[in-house]
């Protein structure tokens, strides 16, 4: 197996036992890990590093953490809401779910609209297992609604109702995992541009006060190996307020 393969049974291989963990209630065991990383061959401290990673993400080995430790204060105020606005639903028992799951297979739009609101609290459980990931759980519960209002129209396809209800389960966890995923990246680039700002901002710094004056962008890309480019980009990007750069604004 080339370097290139392994990297990519290797993460593909880490999402799964991440899915599996959620679907399990925010847990997994040892062996469960362990027998998902079998074809990679890993020994006790690489399956230690990933078990690490896993606890990181909020994710119990052996038993589920705390679903409300990971909340915010902000998180538990909305919820605390947003259960009180759905706690007037009316409520259906397991055969009447199924009943109306059937009827939402079979293209009814009332049977939709029903089964969209007995939906609502399972989309909040799901929300939780993914919190304290760096996004509020409000925003989660929302992407996992949108979810969860294409799921209902898409049924058609599914064989039964238990198939149904897993395929909604997991369009709204993956809606949830995008999510997730989107902000962290949003993040990196983010750190990015903010470390791009200081770096000219500290060069421009050092050469302003060498000179004892404002420098131009020009002598500023002359003496510090910094391109044109780079400084004009990161004085855009600042609203032009670094200070030491002429053409910078009060304030």
């Amino acid at each position: 197996m080339s370097e290139t393969d392994r990297e990519v049974l290797f993460a593909r291989t880490l999402e799964e036992v991440k899915r599996t963990a959620r679907e399990q209630g925010n847990s997994i065991t040892k062996e469960q890990v362990r027998e998902a990383f079998v074809p990679l061959g890993f020994d006790g401290e690489q399956l230690k590093m990933v078990l690490d990673y896993l606890k990181k993400q909020n994710i119990g080995i052996g038993e589920a953490p705390d679903p409300e430790e990971n909340l915010t204060k902000k998180d538990r105020a909305y919820l605390e809401i947003y259960l009180d606005q759905i706690g007037g639903l009316p409520s259906a028992s397991q055969g009447e779910r199924e009943a109306v799951i059937l009827s939402a297979m079979a293209g009814e739009l009332e049977a939709q609209r029903r089964l969209m609101e007995l939906f609502l609290p399972d989309v909040v459980e799901i929300a939780r297992l993914y919190a304290g990931q760096g996004v509020f759980l409000e925003d989660l519960i929302g992407e996992g609604n949108v979810a969860l209002a294409m799921g209902v129209g898409m049924l058609g396809a599914m064989e039964g109702a238990m198939e149904a209800q897993g395929m909604l389960a997991r369009m709204i966890m993956d809606a949830m995992e995008d999510h997730i995923q989107e902000n962290a990246a949003a993040a990196r680039i983010d750190r990015k541009v903010e470390a791009k700002v200081n770096r000219v901002m500290e060069k421009a710094r050092e050469l302003s006060e060498d000179l004892r004056r404002k420098v131009t962008p020009q002598e500023l890309a002359e003496e510090s190996g910094l391109s044109l480019e780079e400084i004009q980009d990161a004085m855009r990007i600042s609203g032009y307020h670094i200070e030491y750069i002429e053409g910078a604004q009060d304030g």
